[in-house]
């Protein structure tokens, strides 16, 4: 086939205009990009729970916490920490997989958990008061440690 000038130019113009619409796929759960890590250790009735956690401390890091991920490890989690404390509020816009969302004050007790979150709801999941950092683990997974609001989270966050 042979190409003219006017030919050449309707298809590098249709090829841009594809281009620029183009959205980048989320990232999988394999190609994910995580964050510092860090140990956080939750005291319980039932003893010490250890987790392994993401550090989300900046906006761009919170905004997309745990966002299309596929999968959570059980001993797995993100800490949120916000540096002032606020009543913070969270929903499961893009997030693929049930949460425990477990939020902490400024003591480093626990105020409120919100057990097994749904999927993709954009509804707000509220503190039940001032919070320091909040908690994100595979949903269900409070329940089977026995993790209840009163119990002490251990992090450098919440040190005095």
């Amino acid at each position: 086939m042979i190409w003219n000038n006017a030919a050449a130019t309707i298809l590098m113009g249709a090829l841009l205009a594809l281009g620029a619409c183009a959205q980048p796929a989320p990232p999988s759960s394999g190609g994910a990009e995580t964050l510092e890590t860090e140990e956080l250790i939750v005291e319980t009735a039932n003893g010490p729970v250890r987790f392994t956690v993401e550090i989300a401390d900046d906006d761009n890091e919170r905004r997309r916490g745990l966002m299309f991920r596929e999968s959570l490890a059980d001993d797995r989690g993100m800490l949120f920490h916000f540096q002032q404390p606020e009543m913070a509020s969270f929903w499961m816009r893009n997030t693929i997989i049930s949460l425990d969302i477990i939020f902490i004050g400024l003591d480093g007790r626990i105020l409120n958990i919100a057990e097994r979150t749904t999927p993709y709801s954009e509804e707000g999941i509220p503190s039940a008061g001032l919070t320091r950092g909040v908690l994100e683990i595979r949903g269900g997974r409070a329940r089977e440690l026995g993790i209840r609001p009163g119990d002490r989270v251990r992090h450098r966050i919440f040190e005095q």
